[in-house]
């Protein structure tokens, strides 16, 4: 195999994206684990419903680009600790839709600034220029992903 062919993993950018995210995640979700024993999978489906309350759990999956399996567990995990209430939806009563109960309000509510600081603490060594293009950069590639996908 030539030289040119060979994958060098440490500037392949799918690689550092996920070995990144990777590193974030289980800083972050120890936090979430430590303080209100939620998993990583249970914090992103609190976060979605807290920001968009109402979504059916096929919804919740399509915005967070998690496995439907890893979030239907959530889902399950979330329901039975009453942290989610699941309702059938008075408009399509074969959907079901999703909203924090009163004690996943409370802890959206705590972590949510614990996850705003942690973003603050990871962006403090940038500057304001860097971080704007930081974002048009990520948003730019979220645009070109979905542009690529099949189908």
């Amino acid at each position: 195999m030539a030289e040119q062919d060979l994958l060098d993993l440490e500037h392949f950018l799918p690689y550092r994206l996920s070995v990144l995210s990777n590193r974030i995640s289980q800083d972050i979700a120890r936090l979430y684990a430590d303080r209100f024993g939620l998993a990583v999978t249970e914090w992103r489906v609190l976060a979605v419903l807290g920001r968009h309350p109402g979504l059916s759990a096929r919804e919740v999956a399509e915005r967070t680009a998690m496995d439907k399996v890893a979030v239907s567990r959530a889902i399950a995990s979330l329901v039975e600790a009453g942290r989610l209430l699941r309702e059938v939806d008075h408009g399509d009563r074969r959907r079901a839709v999703l909203r924090l109960s009163p004690a996943g309000e409370a802890i959206y509510r705590q972590v949510a600034p614990l996850a705003l600081a942690y973003q603050s603490r990871l962006l403090e060594g940038l500057g304001e220029d860097e971080r704007a293009a930081l974002d048009r950069l990520l948003t730019r590639m979220e645009e070109l992903e979905l542009a690529t996908r099949p189908g």
